[in-house]
């Protein structure tokens, strides 16, 4: 059992881990085809007891943030371009385990599969890119003038703009009281209707020209399989309930219908 982990044995492990990533994210997508993700607005107890939504989040990220951090502490010494893609991801799941989590308003619970089974993934995931990028990748000062380094880095900030800045609307979409469900409008929602996972998509693109690597671009794939299935079923919904929503909301439901959830 030793032997698998031998550095030799290692890289091949993560090269087999990373096609069964895009094999996951393949599943996924065929299996959003029929059933909703189970999560947000989406949960129902068919899957599980509920899990506070904003500690579901806390922990369910948290191993995507901990495992790079704890093997960039492990190495002697890291390269300034592994540091880099190490920090833009550290970066994005700082955010998401101990930012994100608490500005939540409300939100419905998580159900307990839906929280293991993105905790399993977060490990899965954590683990790939971190071991890959502090043992296996060479990037030489060289690949920082690469206008792929260079387009992936502007790609990974502006996604992740894009992301921050549409949770942010909507978070801020009802005020005190208020119920019912509300278009959210501002920034990429006056072009998408998903614009908050259009965001992430971008960001994990960036990431994956910006390192080059089979890792990187398995889970760029994943998560355009995954998320894109997600935004299609959110546009469904949306568009169904204006449609049941009476003569007052006709104008707003022909125009949101010739919105595309992911593309302007």
């Amino acid at each position: 059992m030793a032997l698998l982990f031998w550095p030799e044995d290692e890289r091949r492990l993560l090269d087999l881990l990373a096609i069964a990533m895009v094999l996951m994210g393949v599943v996924s997508f065929c299996f959003l085809l029929f059933i909703n993700m189970p999560y947000g607005r989406y949960a129902t107890s068919t899957f599980g007891p509920p899990v506070p939504v904003r500690w579901a989040w806390f922990f369910q990220e948290l191993p995507s943030f901990a495992l790079p951090v704890y093997f960039i502490l492990q190495q002697p010494q890291v390269d300034t371009g592994k540091l880099i893609l190490m920090g833009t991801f550290t970066l994005h799941y700082l955010h998401r385990t101990l930012i994100f989590p608490f500005f939540i308003r409300g939100g419905k619970p998580t159900p307990v599969f839906s929280f293991i089974m993105a905790f399993i993934f977060c490990c899965y995931n954590g683990y790939l890119q971190s071991s890959y990028l502090c043992r296996y990748a060479t990037l030489t000062p060289e690949w920082f003038k690469d206008p792929r380094f260079i387009t992936g880095i502007v790609m990974f900030f502006g996604g992740m703009f894009i992301n921050i800045h549409s949770d942010h609307i909507l978070r801020n979409l009802r005020k005190p009281g208020e119920t019912g469900y509300k278009i959210p409008r501002g920034g990429l929602f006056d072009y998408v209707s998903g614009a908050n996972f259009l965001g992430e998509i971008v960001e994990w693109s960036g990431f994956a020209v910006a390192g080059w690597s089979l890792p990187g671009a398995a889970f760029a794939i994943f998560t355009l399989l995954v998320l894109s299935s997600r935004a299609k079923q959110h546009h469904m919904l949306v568009t169904f309930y204006l449609d049941c929503s009476g003569p007052q909301a006709i104008q707003i439901s022909d125009f949101f219908r010739f919105q595309n959830p992911m593309v302007p």
